[in-house]
């Protein structure tokens, strides 16, 4: 009398990150999203250090050499023919739209990355305490999210920038030549975290109130542990699940708040570009008589492919995080 085979998944032991990986990899849409996402920051990146710009020839007639040449010169500088940088077009200035749509690209992904990560620490620091500690300290701390909840996020990078630029700018001006633009950098990604990191709270809070009643704190507890280990090594793990769904899904937010700020003159300043300033340039430039469409065309794909292709991935992490799902 043959017997059955064995099952393979009663047979085969697999790890939470493993079957996590597997439902990832089943999802077509976030693997798609994940490539290109990689692509654009790879060509984004690659590009940033150099880019080849076209010189003029030795003589009037001779046709132009082509050199690499530093994109901070060349931002600033008028494109001397089309070539090799006149693949994207120039903007009204005879700037190369190329060289400014990869640093405008960088200069997009690194804010929005960094914003993100500022407010998935505020956002899951405030989560623990005020889900752990309870009672005043979490009436005390829930209630300055509800006040931040009901102001203007735009009033507070304003009032941040006010605040804070002409300090960064002091700071600044030891390690570059040009502190302001950099202060500005500095301070609208700082604003964007800084009020991005509310239903991280939210989210955190609510699960580690669930947690705290779970056995194996309990446990914890009655072998001495401190408040500090159990929050670190007890409860934090088992929260790295909805802090990285959060995070991919913090940083399309982040992303986009930037290039609205910079669209409406807030965010990133001249000379140096992002997607929303090149946006906004681009809107300026419609009219009437001629239509310069590549001009907006651009970075509107840009920054729509990368927050698409954000917003896929986080879905596939939630989907493949989950812990119901089989």
């Amino acid at each position: 009398m043959s017997s059955a085979p064995p099952d393979p998944v009663l047979t085969t032991s697999r790890g939470p990150w493993s079957n996590a990986l597997r439902r990832f990899l089943k999802n077509r849409l976030a693997v798609y999203g994940l490539i290109v996402l990689s692509l654009l920051t790879l060509f984004c990146y690659g590009l940033v250090p150099y880019y080849v710009s076209p010189q003029p020839g030795a003589g009037s007639d001779a046709p132009p050499r082509y050199a690499y040449q530093t994109l901070s010169q060349h931002l600033q500088a008028p494109a001397l023919g089309r070539g090799v940088t006149g693949i994207l077009g120039t903007d009204k200035l005879g700037r190369d739209l190329a060289a400014r749509f990869v640093v405008g690209g960088a200069l997009s992904l690194a804010i929005g990355l960094a914003s993100a990560c500022i407010a998935v620490f505020i956002g899951t620091t405030v989560g623990l305490i005020s889900g752990y500690a309870g009672g005043r300290i979490d009436a005390l701390l829930m209630r300055l999210v509800d006040i931040l909840y009901g102001l203007p996020y735009i009033l507070l990078v304003i009032l941040m920038r006010v605040a804070l630029v002409p300090w960064a700018t002091l700071l600044l001006a030891h390690f570059t030549t040009a502190p302001a633009t950099w202060a500005n950098v500095l301070v609208l990604l700082v604003g964007i975290g800084a009020v991005s990191w509310l239903t991280m709270a939210r989210v955190i809070r609510g699960q580690v109130l669930s947690l705290r009643e779970q056995p194996f704190i309990e446990a914890a507890r009655a072998m001495g542990c401190s408040n500090r280990r159990i929050l670190l090594k007890h409860i934090l793990p088992n929260l790295v699940g909805p802090i990285l769904v959060y995070a991919t899904l913090t940083v399309p937010n982040a992303i986009l708040s930037e290039s609205f700020l910079s669209f409406l003159g807030l965010g990133i300043q001249q000379p140096l570009p992002s997607w929303g300033n090149l946006a906004a340039e681009g809107t300026d430039a419609i009219n009437p008589i001629r239509l310069y469409w590549w001009l907006i065309l651009w970075p509107c794909a840009g920054l729509s492919i990368a927050l698409l292709s954000l917003n896929f991935v986080g879905d596939g992490l939630r989907d493949a995080l989950d812990p119901k799902s089989r």
